[in-house]
């Protein structure tokens, strides 16, 4: 039976892909204040703005490709159960190649009814407007978890992280919860990669190994290590 491998993405990587990082030291995301563009306040006071905005997300995200750091995941399934768990919504892991992958914040490409939340449609263009309805009438939204919102996947996650052999977090800071809560329920022995150039301090985890680089660097150099042991 292979080992299994929990992988915890966050912005780092997909900023090497070209994709803006969530939010700036300002609380600000490309100029907007992120509650105006990531609330159920937001889309209630301004849905109009909400939507460009992922629309804009999107576009930007057709823009671009997958880089070393997303490959180097995929190679790592040559030899153990590699699951992905991320907070990014874009969809370069999906591109890259890798099998398993846990949307916790929803996705980009994906719209869902605001009268039923069961109700989610794969988008293959970039524009969702005001007027593209549900099969029930109602306008569609971004499937993405907003600021006030629960995390559905959350349960599903730390499911995964409890039965990790190895624990990977690339490009994150670990600041954004509940995802950054998931390395506590890896087992305590279980050995812990942190692959981002602002690595955070881990004092409570003991089999650390912290790779100060980037994730186009830093994840090739430790899939190879990984896949050599």
């Amino acid at each position: 039976m292979r080992q299994k491998v929990v992988v915890l993405t966050g912005a780092g990587i997909s900023a090497e892909s070209g994709l803006a990082t969530f939010r700036d030291a300002n609380g600000l995301w490309e100029g907007h204040d992120v509650m105006a563009v990531a609330s159920p306040e937001g889309w209630r006071r301004n849905p109009e703005l909400v939507l460009e905005f992922y629309n804009q997300r999107r576009k930007s995200a057709q823009g671009v490709e997958p880089n070393a750091g997303h490959r180097a995941l995929v190679d790592l399934e040559q030899k153990y159960d590699v699951r992905i768990i991320t907070q990014n919504v874009d969809d370069l892991h999906e591109r890259a190649g890798s099998s398993h992958i846990l949307h916790l914040h929803g996705k980009l490409f994906e719209s869902r009814s605001t009268y039923d939340e069961s109700l989610v449609y794969p988008m293959t263009g970039w524009e969702l407007n005001l007027g593209d309805l549900c099969e029930k009438g109602y306008q569609l939204r971004p499937n993405i978890v907003w600021f006030g919102e629960a995390v559905p996947m959350m349960e599903q996650a730390i499911e995964e992280a409890l039965t990790a052999d190895y624990f990977l977090v690339i490009g994150t800071s670990l600041q954004v919860y509940p995802a950054a809560g998931l390395l506590s329920y890896a087992p305590h022995d279980t050995p812990v990669y942190l692959v981002d150039p602002h690595t955070p301090a881990l004092s409570h985890r003991r089999n650390v190994t912290i790779i100060q680089e980037k994730a186009t660097v830093g994840v090739p150099q430790l899939v190879k290590a990984l896949l050599e042991k």
